[in-house]
C-alpha cells in the first residue's frame, strides 16, 4: 500500500510531529484543523479552506468526505457554524460528531477533522 503525506508547513506540524493529511488505503485522512479569525464562524470558514486545499491536493473534495468530527471548547458556538457546514457539504453530508473539549490554544474556537474516500 502506498502512503502519501501532504504537509501544510504549519508551525505545529514540526513541533508536534504530524502531517496535514495522509492518503492511504483509498482514503484521505485530514488532521484536526483550526482556522484563523476573531470568532468561531471566521475560524470555521478558514479551517474549511485549509481542509479543502488538502483534499484537493490529494485528489478529492468535500463531496468525498465520509466522516467529520468537530471539536469546540464551547458547544454553544457550534450552531452559528451550521449554515457554513451545510453549504460546504451540500447534497453529500458525511457522518458527523461534535465533541466539546479544550483545544491546543484558547484563541481557537473550532477544530475540524475529516476523512474522505478517494474517487475511483
Amino acid at each position: 500500500m502506498t502512503i502519501k503525506r501532504i504537509p501544510s508547513g504549519g508551525e505545529f506540524e514540526a513541533r508536534v510531529g504530524y502531517c496535514r493529511a495522509v492518503v492511504a488505503g483509498g482514503f484521505v485522512h485530514v488532521a484536526g484543523t483550526v482556522g484563523q479569525g476573531n470568532d468561531v464562524v471566521a475560524q470555521c470558514r478558514s479551517a474549511l479552506e485549509i481542509i479543502g486545499g488538502a483534499l484537493s491536493e490529494a485528489g478529492a473534495g468535500f463531496s468525498d468526505v465520509v466522516r467529520v468530527t468537530y471539536y469546540l471548547p464551547d458547544r454553544a458556538e457550534f450552531e452559528p457554524c451550521w449554515p457554513i457546514l451545510s453549504e460546504t457539504f451540500g447534497d453529500n453530508p458525511p457522518a458527523a460528531t461534535m465533541i466539546e473539549c479544550g483545544l491546543i490554544d484558547p484563541k481557537f474556537r473550532i477544530e475540524i477533522e475529516v476523512t474522505a474516500l478517494l474517487p475511483a
